[in-house]
Parts: C-alpha cells; sequence; structure tokens
C-alpha cells in the first residue's frame, strides 16, 4: 500500500474550528487509512477527538502559535526531537509561526518540508514579507485555490516552480441531503425557534463573527428586502464571536434599528452544520475580504443549496453566477438585497435546480476526497513511494 509504514507529521497551532485545523484532520485520517503513522503537533483544541478518533496521534505543542522568537527557537530543538525519535519522513507546517521553527527543524534532521498556504497573507512591510515567506519554503507548497496560488507567484516568485494547487474539498459523505436525518433539523428548528407549523424561507449566513464576513451588508440588505412584498422569510447569523461581544452587540443595535428583529437572529457557534444546511433555503457569505477557498459556498452547493458570495477571491471558483448561486460585488448591499431577493422571488422548483446544480459542481471538484488523494501523492512522491 502506498505510504505504508511512512510517519508525517504536521504542524499546526491549534485544532479549532477552521480550514487549515479541519484540513489537518482529513489528512490524517487519509494518512492512518493509507497505513501510514499520522502524527500532529499541537496545543490542541475543539477539534482533538475528531483528530484521534482517525487514529492518529496528537503531541501536545505548548505556545505552538508563539512568535517569540525565544520560543520559536525553543520549538525547534523539541520538534528536532520529536522528527528523530518518531522517525518522520515528512513534515508538514499549515501555518506560519510554528512553519519556521519546522523548517528548521526539518532541515536539521535531514528530512523533507511542505507548506500550505491556507490564507492570503497581507504583507505592508519587507520585514512581513519575510516573515510570511516561510509558507512558500517547502519542498513542494500547497495553495489551497487558484486564486491563492496567484497570490503565492506574486508575493514569492521563487516558489512558483514548486508550487501545486489543491483546493480544499467537502466531505460528501457528511455534507448531503440524505444524510441529515429528520430529528436532526427538528432539533436545529427548535434552537433557532423556526416553527414548522409556520414555514418561512430561511437565509443562512455562516461564519465567524468577525466584521470582514459581511454582517453589516447582509443587515441592510435585509432591510431593503423587508420593504418589498415577498414570501416570509428569517436570516440567521450562525458563527462563534471569538469574544467580538461589541461587534456583536453593534449588529444586534443595527437589527433592533432597522425593525427587524423579528426577521434576523445570531445563534451563536453551530456545531451540526450539515443540519444548518438542510434548513437552509438559501446560504449567503457577503465577506468584504477575499476568502482564500470559499467553504461556506461549497458546503452548501454540496447539500443542494445556492449561495450568494462576494465576486472576489476563491468564491469566484467556487460559485457560477447565475447557474449555482449569485456572485455580487463586495460591500454593495443594494445588490446583495437583489440577488438575495431574486432567490425568495423564484419558485421551489427552480432553487432545487439551482441547488443540484450547485451539488454537481462541488461533487465533480471540490470533495475531500480528491484533497486527501492529492495531498498523499504530494507525501509519495517526496519520500519516494510510487502511487
Amino acid at each position: 500500500m502506498a505510504l505504508a509504514g511512512a510517519s508525517i507529521l504536521q504542524v499546526i497551532p491549534r485544532l479549532d474550528a477552521g480550514g487549515a485545523e479541519r484540513t489537518t484532520v482529513e489528512v490524517a485520517a487519509a494518512l492512518q487509512a493509507a497505513g501510514a503513522r499520522a502524527l500532529v503537533a499541537s496545543e490542541g483544541g475543539r477539534l482533538s477527538r475528531e483528530l484521534e478518533a482517525t487514529g492518529a496521534e496528537l503531541i501536545e505543542m505548548p505556545n505552538a502559535g508563539s512568535k517569540n522568537p525565544l520560543t520559536v527557537m525553543d520549538h525547534v530543538g523539541w520538534l528536532r526531537k520529536l522528527i528523530r525519535a518518531r522517525k518522520v519522513d515528512l513534515v508538514h507546517a499549515r501555518s506560519r509561526a510554528p512553519a519556521w521553527s519546522a523548517l528548521w527543524a526539518a532541515r536539521g534532521a535531514n528530512v523533507k518540508f511542505v507548506t500550505t498556504y491556507h490564507g492570503v497573507y497581507t504583507t505592508g512591510s519587507r520585514a512581513k514579507r519575510l516573515y510570511n515567506s516561510v509558507m512558500a519554503r517547502g519542498d513542494v507548497v500547497i495553495a489551497n485555490s487558484e486564486y491563492t496560488a496567484e497570490h503565492v507567484r506574486a508575493e514569492h516568485p521563487f516558489a512558483a516552480a514548486k508550487l501545486v494547487t489543491i483546493p480544499r474539498g467537502v466531505d460528501m459523505t457528511a455534507f448531503r441531503t440524505a444524510a441529515v436525518g429528520n430529528e436532526r433539523i427538528a432539533k436545529l428548528s427548535r434552537k433557532w425557534r423556526i416553527q414548522a407549523d409556520n414555514p418561512v424561507l430561511v437565509i443562512l449566513l455562516p461564519g465567524r463573527m468577525t466584521s470582514w464576513k459581511g454582517h453589516r451588508e447582509a443587515i441592510e440588505a435585509a432591510r431593503r428586502i423587508a420593504q418589498q412584498n415577498l414570501p416570509a422569510w428569517r436570516m440567521i447569523f450562525a458563527g462563534d464571536a471569538q469574544g467580538r461581544d461589541d461587534y456583536c452587540t453593534e449588529l444586534q443595535t443595527a437589527i433592533d434599528g432597522a425593525g427587524l428583529e423579528d426577521r434576523i437572529e445570531l445563534v451563536g457557534h453551530c456545531d451540526d452544520m450539515p443540519a444548518a444546511l438542510s434548513l437552509a433555503d438559501l446560504v449567503i457569505a457577503p465577506s468584504n475580504r477575499a476568502e482564500a477557498f470559499g467553504r461556506v459556498a461549497a458546503e452548501a452547493g454540496a447539500m443542494g443549496r445556492p449561495a450568494i458570495g462576494s465576486d472576489l477571491g476563491g468564491q469566484r471558483e467556487i460559485i457560477v453566477s447565475g447557474e449555482t448561486g449569485w456572485l455580487t460585488p463586495p460591500g454593495n448591499a443594494p445588490a446583495l438585497a437583489e440577488a438575495i431577493a431574486s432567490v425568495i422571488g423564484m419558485s421551489p422548483e427552480d432553487r432545487a435546480a439551482m441547488g443540484r446544480a450547485a451539488e454537481a459542481r462541488i461533487a465533480s471538484k471540490f470533495t475531500t476526497a480528491a484533497l486527501q488523494r492529492a495531498t498523499l501523492e504530494v507525501y509519495d512522491k517526496l519520500i519516494g513511494r510510487q502511487i
């Protein structure tokens, strides 16, 4: 079996919610299934149990996300000892701070080094560009979208020849309508106070509560469509505040001020996104900054739900405007309102047809299985095994 007996170490600060964290778990699962040994050095977090359920080993790395130069140097020695003790064949870094430690440790131990560029990092200064450049110093550099790959080529031209694009993927076994039972949907309906005997069209904005995710624009769009003669609807903001309580208070004040307190609700973190997407009729991701990939739109598509996203970044690769959803200019609440109103005004049959087109696109281009296969191929080629 390909990679059987190999030891692969992934390094990431924490295992909370996020694209890099989720991909770490997915790749660990694929390694274990291939007969390899999957090791993850991290502080741990919300996804730790899920990681360990794959059979992978979580190795606690205190202060894994520290940017303190002394801590970084301590981590170099710690990782080098780990690499030698566990006979690691390859190290894969997924975040900048521990990537510097991982790079020097891997080079010192003479093992292969891979990085994944999970986001488009701001530069601003020469020092910041140098700091970011560690993510372009792998023997192979993986970009999670074509948009991210273009950014890497522009910022770090020296990495162009070793750059590989492996898009984020959606777990098509979990994110499919047939996998979500009525009981899960009913449970979430009760929690979100969506009454089965009073059907409304549900508009879902999933994502952590931060200003660049477009909540302000969504509230203004909702104010505009509330003035139109449309079928009943509700808008749900589902996401972890992550300590941004002032921002949530600001949003609630704006909702109340617009008279939308019966239309929009902040429901906090959701730990059952397949059920949330099943409950939704439309998913919106009106980010006013570029998404490196566009996970929300991809997961919505996998569940057969049309999505409205901003016309920038990785979302352009996920959504085909007019076919699987719509792309609207970032920060443009009137355009967002027009797109939402268009979906609300569609017949259920037309919405379902758009959802089926979205599902087919995700299934053909953006699956977890494809991500796992492509990543293991990178590992295998670097350490000398053939698939």
